[in-house]
């Protein structure tokens, strides 16, 4: 009876032995995650090797450039090229179409953000971005790149475009709570969408360098 005893004993400490470790993943599992922003043309830049730094999706004047398709196929005018991060703070910004957009590249280029990633029991997320130096009332897009489609593939944050959208103070800073219906992992980033339009456009992020610029990503590790 002693022997069955311990047999029985050292079975239930082998299952409460996998239950706290199962608890004990399931708890880190969902330990907050934290990522800086950092800006969309310094992390296309370098993800494609670019041999002089730029920023695909904001354009400035350049008299001798002609019209052509930028290094992501962005179709912009004659007299436009794509912002060289190399170029001064004070240049005037424009959309491929030359919409002057308002502001200068060391405004564009300056803005930051943090983004606290939460998971939670239903299998999602809720996501917390702080920003700062954005577009003073500007309107702003959070999405998410998938980077394991072809080609890679982008969705609202809140999975359906309704509640993923938001505008920057007067100050130019913004704080944002968004619930994702999924945890975003190593082949995601989050993704801030300045709407130069002023509209956002629900699950599309809209026409990519003529209303809609990526600003700043952070790519979940």
């Amino acid at each position: 009876m002693l022997r069955f005893g311990n047999r029985v004993w050292r079975s239930l400490a082998g299952v409460a032995l996998a239950a706290s470790l199962a608890w004990f993943g399931s708890a880190r599992a969902a330990e907050p995650i934290k990522l800086d922003f950092v800006t969309h043309a310094s992390f296309f830049s370098r993800e494609t090797k670019q041999p002089h730094p730029l920023d695909p999706q904001v354009f400035v004047r350049d008299g001798a450039a002609p019209a052509a398709l930028g290094p992501q196929g962005i179709e912009h005018a004659a007299g436009f090229r794509p912002l060289l991060l190399g170029d001064a703070p004070g240049t005037m910004l424009h959309s491929a179409k030359g919409t002057p957009l308002g502001f200068t590249a060391g405004e564009w280029l300056g803005a930051t953000g943090r983004v606290t990633i939460t998971p939670d029991a239903k299998g999602g997320a809720t996501i917390r971005a702080r920003f700062e130096g954005l577009r003073p009332g500007g309107t702003y897009s959070l999405f998410e790149n998938h980077f394991d489609t072809r080609p890679i593939g982008f969705t609202p944050l809140d999975g359906k475009g309704t509640r993923n959208s938001f505008h920057a103070k007067r100050n130019g800073s913004a704080s944002v709570t968004v619930r994702s219906p999924d945890v975003p992992t190593g082949v995601n980033a989050l993704l801030l969408v300045y709407h130069s339009d002023g509209k956002s456009h629900g699950e599309s992020r809209g026409q990519i360098g003529v209303n809609a610029h990526h600003q700043l990503i952070a790519k979940v590790p």
